[in-house]
Order: structure tokens, then sequence, then C-alpha cells
């Protein structure tokens, strides 16, 4: 098992040998054989991953609970592995919320995953999730009316969220529950049960412990097998449709601020009604709006206005997005008494001038000076960070001010070499949710200023250096 765990690994790019790697224990069979099975790749197969435990302790179930973090913290110190363990209200967090306990659990356990991994400089989460629990996640929303990206199951590997550039891999997803169980007894590892798994209650655990033992009794013993191969093809399609309805996204958009995006139309109807329904979900997820509550009800609805030769016709969306046919443009628009700035046409800079950025509550000056060698070395002393000193002769104008873009790089003054613009925000240790808040001064090449953080190598100043571009950057008054 250990050398086909390595091989798979590898071949399929989830962990290279010398990652640092967060591993999520709960103390159950599945974690726990996770975690002993990356620890064996380190001593039999010699690799070199920098393991730390992290476990979240729910308080749901008493003393019980209390006793699964002291023995994950008992196993972490018997491997000699660094441990975080962390308590946290999950009943009195869902109360509050109105938010079921399981989404709760699910969204704390992830946000302590990335606050670890941002203190430790891993790019990895590993958790224990198998073949079992892809083949019950994948019954279960057929159950409750899936579409066909429910099917796909759960991923191998994903960013943890959105704005993160922390992945999370789930190594064990093509080994079964049993196989895990019997190497665990094996090797004499001891985990911990956790007994309300037993209780048929919630369906996950009605589906587990009764559903799928009477289909295999009754129709198919081999359902668990028939589910996941559902689901890695129902995989296969989701990659090919995700990268053609991202390219024909971009090629759609007529216009777009953070309020407002309006769409062709004429083009989106002439797609297939499986492309249309994705890129209707595409531009409801621009806007940075959980889609749980979108369901199909909405999708149909949305392919129906677009169908409508009718102008003026709306329909609502949940997050409070409206969406309209206005003659042959398909316009999504989310409520805001705010005035808010373009993406893609951007906010222009004068140069030289005075700009001001609303939504962000800046405001940028813009001059250029004459300098001398021995003006240099003042320059680059100059310790704010919301002033710089730029190589005018390095810039290439029109300057503009936008929000990140995926895919944006550039070369952090004193840093080797490129860097993606989102690993240098996870690195200077950014706030997630201000990450998309930052403001980046680009030209025709790219990012020059990461306002506030740091300049592009390519527009430093140099020995030769004889103009320079005086860049301030001050919070708007109330």
């Amino acid at each position: 098992m250990l050398k086909a765990l390595g091989q798979e690994l590898l071949s399929e790019g989830l962990l290279a040998q010398d990652d640092t790697v967060v591993v999520g224990v709960s103390g159950g069979p599945d974690s726990m054989a996770l975690l002993y099975l990356l620890v064996g790749l380190n001593e039999e197969l010699e690799w070199r991953l920098k393991l730390h435990v992290c476990h979240l302790n729910h308080q749901l179930r008493g003393d019980e609970a209390e006793k699964d973090a002291a023995f994950v913290q008992a196993a972490a110190d018997s491997l000699s592995l660094p441990c975080t363990i962390e308590a946290c209200d999950i009943s009195a967090l869902a109360e509050a919320e109105s938010v079921g306990v399981e989404e709760v659990s699910r969204r704390e356990r992830y946000v302590l995953f990335e606050r670890v991994c941002l203190q430790i400089g891993s790019k990895v989460v590993a958790v224990g999730h198998h073949a079992d629990d892809n083949a019950e996640t994948i019954l279960h929303r057929i159950l409750r009316g899936t579409g066909l990206r429910g099917l796909s199951g759960i991923p191998r590997s994903r960013l943890l969220n959105p704005d993160s550039d922390v992945r999370v891999i789930r190594p064990l997803l093509r080994t079964t529950r049993e196989s895990l169980c019997r190497y665990l007894a094996n090797a004499g590892i001891a985990y911990r049960e956790d007994r309300t798994n037993i209780l048929n209650e919630p369906m996950r655990n009605r589906i587990r412990n009764v559903v799928l033992p009477q289909i295999e009794a009754e129709v198919n013993p081999q359902v668990r097998d028939a589910l996941t191969r559902l689901a890695e093809q129902a995989h296969w399609l989701e990659e090919y449709l995700g990268e053609t309805v991202q390219r024909t996204f971009e090629t759609l958009i007529i216009s777009r601020t953070d309020q407002v995006l309006s769409l062709n139309a004429d083009a989106l109807l002439r797609k297939s009604r499986i492309v249309q329904t994705e890129l209707i979900r595409l531009a409801y997820r621009s806007f940075e709006l959980g889609e749980q509550d979108l369901s199909f009800g909405h999708l149909v609805s949305a392919l129906e206005l677009i169908a409508d030769p009718a102008s003026g016709k709306q329909l609502q969306l949940p997050g409070g997005m409206t969406v309209e046919k206005r003659y042959h443009q398909l316009i999504f628009s989310l409520p805001s008494d705010e005035p808010r700035e373009t993406i893609s046409a951007e906010i222009a800079v004068h140069l030289p001038g005075h700009t001001l950025l609303p939504i962000r509550r800046l405001e940028i000056d813009c001059s250029v000076d004459e300098v001398s060698p021995g003006d240099i070395p003042r320059l680059r002393r100059v310790a704010d960070r919301m002033e710089e000193y730029l190589d005018l002769e390095a810039v290439h104008p029109p300057l503009v001010v936008r929000r990140r873009r995926p895919g944006d790089r550039f070369c952090p003054l004193g840093a080797p070499g490129s860097k993606k613009l989102s690993d240098f925000l996870i690195d200077a240790k950014v706030d997630p949710k201000e990450r998309d808040r930052v403001a980046v001064l680009c030209d025709q090449l790219g990012p020059v200023w990461v306002i506030g953080h740091r300049i592009d190598d390519r527009v430093k100043l140099t020995e030769l250096t004889r103009r320079v571009l005086h860049l301030r950057a001050r919070p708007l008054g109330p």
C-alpha cells in the first residue's frame, strides 16, 4: 500500500517528496491511517515530508471530544511531530448563525487549516477521505437531486478556498475503508471511534449504515466501485466543461463592474444548454457569492429568460442578485448604494496628476522628478510603504489601478525571481478577505506596485536613473 500510495501522489502531482504538509487528524481510523502512511513515506521510502498535525475540538461530544484531542496530541508526540490543537464551540456558532452544525464544523476546520499553513509556510493540507466516503457522497447527492457537477464526488485535490493558494488533498480517496482498517490492524495502530457514526442520523449515516449495505446485499455487490467509476467520468466531463466555459465566458462580456455584469445574450443563446447553464453559474459565481443556494430551478429560469425575445423581463437569484434580459444583453446586478470601481475598464491613473480610488478609499499622486546619482541612495531609503520612487524609463505608460487577477505575476523587489501575486500576498500574511481589496498599479507590462506592499524589481532605481516617477498613496478622508 505504501509504495502504491507514493507512486500515486507523485504521478498525479499531489505531493512532492519534500513538501511541508498540514495533516488534518481527528483521531478516527481514516485520519490515523493517513498520518501513519505519510510518516511511512519518510521512514520507509526516504521521503522528506515535513508533517504538522492539526486537530479541531468541535466541543460537540463533551468528554469524548476532549479525549479525542488528547489522543491526537499523544500520537503526534509519539511520532515527534509538531501539533496544533484548538477548540471551538461549534454548537454556539451554528445557533448564532442559524447554520447547520456540519457546515460550521467543516468551515471552522478549514479556517484553522489555512491559519496553520500560513504560520508554517505550507501550501498543502492532507485529509483522510477515502473511497467509501466518496461513494456515500455521490449516492447522497443523487438522492437529493444533484446535477452533473455533484456526480463527480469529492475532489482529489482543490484549493482550500478561491482566495487561497493552499490545496486540500485527499491521498486515500481511491483506498477503501476495509483496506485502511486492515492496514491499521496489521500495523497495530490505535485510533478513536466516534460513537455518533453508528447512529442513523443524519442522512449521511443512514446511507452508510443502511442504504449502501442493502444495495450491496440485494442489488449490486460492487455498488461502491460503480459509484466511484461514475464519479471519475463525471469529473472528466466537468474538467472539459470548465475549460470550455471559462474561455467562452471572457468572449461574452460586454461590460463589467464589481456590481454589474453584462453578457452578450445573442451569443449566449447560440451555445448548447449545458454550456449556457455553466456560463450562468460562472457569471453568478464571479460576484463571489456562494452557489450552494443556486438551484436547478434558478438555472432553468435563467435559460428561459435568455430564450425569451421580449426585453425588460427579470428574475431574482439568491444573494439579492437580479438578472435582466435587456435587448441583446443579459445583465447580472447586485443592489448597492455605493459607487463602484470598474474591473474590466480599470481606473486610469493621471501621470502626472492626482487620481481618486473611491471604493478603496485611496488617492494617488504621481509626479516626475529629475535626479542626480547622489540622490539615489536617499530615495531608496524611503521607509513609507505608501510612497515609492520608480525609474521612469523602466515604466511603460499608461498606468492603471485594478484588483489582482488570476495568474498575475511580478518580481518583488529584493526577492529572487518571479512570483505569483497570490503567493506574495499569502507570504505577506494579508488576510484572505482583504486580498481582493489590494490595489495593484500596472503599466502595459503588468504590475509595477502592489500598493502598500512592494514594487516590481524591473522599475527599481539604479545608478543610471535620471528621471524618477514619484508615487504617493493616501487614505481618503471621511
